[in-house]
């Protein structure tokens, strides 16, 4: 069922899919115009790299403090993570033996939502190559894997030190989802995982930071870094 809503300027999705796509129904009614950005990101993220590593985590603001100047933490948050990620990928071709190392883009999702607290949190699921990460890792401290490099973006984001923004990001249960260009039912899990982001429940109609994702576009090559 369809209706149109005009505080979202999308039409509301109810049941269980939507343009052949399963739904997580419990969660709905969702914004239509949310699910195609959803899918559209999905899409250019196998474009680019048909074999994809996505992974859900979770950002949350510390407490005591209710003037957080969210959108530009969320836009600090993406470039640092961005700019950590291809460190690393320059370290790894510096140690390859022939200097060559899978490159990889960067594509995202995000909701906005506040908990019983009253403190607001963000949904992410971002995208990367799988042939650079496929897996998020445990956080310790010095140890070099996506999870340490989101905690200190977060940390850089909000200006606290990576030991002071410890807890404020969250890692769900079952947070990796291998999904291949030729592989229908692995984008179909994620999406109906991810279609909680469109809900039009805890969404601030007009907030600019309730719903963003990446926009980056369709790459025709695999990436390589040479050194």
């Amino acid at each position: 069922m369809e209706i149109y809503d005009r505080t979202f300027r999308s039409k509301i999705i109810t049941g269980n899919s939507y343009k052949g796509y399963p739904l997580m129904e419990s969660k709905g009614p969702f914004v239509a115009r949310y699910l195609d950005s959803i899918i559209s990101v999905i899409d250019k993220a196998l474009a680019v790299h048909p074999r994809t590593y996505a992974f859900r985590f979770d950002l949350r603001l510390p407490a005591g403090s209710s003037n957080w100047p969210e959108g530009r933490l969320i836009d600090r948050f993406i470039a640092s993570l961005k700019g950590r990620i291809q460190s690393a990928r320059r370290r790894s071709a510096r140690a390859a033996k022939n200097g060559r190392v899978h490159d990889t883009d960067f594509h995202y999702v995000y909701a906005r939502e506040v908990a019983s607290t009253g403190r607001p949190h963000f949904h992410f699921v971002a995208f990367v190559n799988r042939d650079a990460f496929n897996a998020i890792g445990r956080y310790c401290e010095g140890r070099d894997n996506l999870y340490s490099r989101l905690n200190a973006a977060w940390a850089s984001a909000l200006d606290l030190s990576v030991d002071e923004a410890v807890g404020l990001v969250h890692i769900p249960k079952h947070p990796d989802y291998w999904i291949d260009a030729d592989d229908e039912n692995s984008v179909h899990e994620l999406v109906q995982r991810v279609s909680y982001f469109a809900k039009t429940a805890t969404k601030r109609v007009g907030r600019r930071h309730s719903f963003g994702y990446s926009r980056g576009r369709r790459r025709q090559r695999p990436l390589v870094i040479r050194v």
